[in-house]
This record gives C-alpha cells, structure tokens and sequence, in this order.
C-alpha cells in the first residue's frame, strides 16, 4: 500500500511540474523572434509558404523601457508567442542599426531608414508593424501593450482584418466590454 502511495504522488508531482514549467516565461529572442537574413521580400515568401497571416516586425532599441519591459514581461509568455507564431512570421528590427537589409518591394535600405518610413519619422518605439503578405503595412502600433490581454487583442485585429471595420481603440472598447459581461 506504501509503495502505491508513492508512486501516486510521485505521478501527481510530475503533473505539477508539467504544469509549472508549461506556463514558464520564453526568451523571445530564442522562442519568439524568428531570424532573418535581412531580405525582407524572402521572409515574406516564407510567411506565404508557412501558411501565415502576414508579417509582424517589432521595431525597438537597445535603451528603450518600454521595449525591455514587452520582451520580459509580455513577449516572454507562452500563450502569446504561440499566438502570434501560429499567425505570423514576426521578426525584431534595431532601429538604431545601419545594417543594410532589402525592403518588401526589393529595395535596398537600412534598417534605420526602412523605420523612419515605417514609422513616420516619429523615434518613439516600440512599434508594432502589421505587414499583409503582399508588404502591405496594414497596422502599426505605437508604445508598449497594457497587457497580454492587449497584445492578443492587437493580433486578432490585425490577422482578423478587423483593421478595415474599426480602430484599434474602439476594438480593445468592445473586448473590454466582453470581458466585463
């Protein structure tokens, strides 16, 4: 009876640590990140043949808070990077960084330049770059999300193409709405 005890609670406490490690925080540069060899037409490719919603590019640098606190505590989990990896190709690029790299239309550039077009010329990161796979910037957004909640949200609204119904702001109004009900 002893030894069936033991190997019942031995099964229960492997469960827990099934569990426990399941729900770990990832490193998004190893778990998340995708590599790329800078040709952005190529990734593009491999989004279609992947069978993808489109491309995701994280625009961020070094000594940036606000990027620092969504790679560790959002970017980390694993329900939103096997949210969005099932959606989307989703790649990191240094904003500061003058490595040359092909646009989705072919063109050369740098990494920095292709941001200043992206975003506007506006610094502020992180930025959030929705791209349909034609390389069609189809959402970007600006700053760092709430929450894992948000940056679902922010997922669903681009890979749904909730883009072309309504604003971001009024589609996280209407989840919130959900939430509470």
């Amino acid at each position: 009876m002893v030894r069936l005890y033991k190997i019942i609670l031995s099964l229960l406490l492997t469960l827990m640590l099934a569990s426990v490690s399941a729900a770990l925080p990832r490193d998004p540069a190893k778990f998340f990140f995708e590599h790329t060899l800078g040709d952005l037409t190529e990734d593009l490719q491999d989004a279609t043949d992947k069978g993808k919603k489109g491309v995701l590019l994280f625009f961020e640098q070094e000594e940036c808070p606000f990027c620092h606190r969504m790679k560790t505590t959002i970017l980390n989990q694993v329900e939103v990077q096997d949210y969005y990896l099932q959606r989307f190709l989703v790649l990191s690029i240094d904003i500061e960084s003058d490595e040359e790299i092909i646009d989705f239309e072919g063109q050369p550039t740098t990494k920095k330049k292709f941001f200043a077009k992206i975003a506007k010329n506006r610094g502020a990161t992180p930025v959030f770059a929705f791209f349909d796979l034609h390389g069609k910037l189809v959402v970007r957004y600006t700053g760092a999300a709430s929450g894992v909640d948000e940056i679902i949200w922010l997922g669903e609204y681009a890979s749904e193409e909730i883009y072309k119904k309504m604003t971001f702001s009024k589609y996280k109004r209407s989840k919130r709405r959900q939430q509470r009900q």
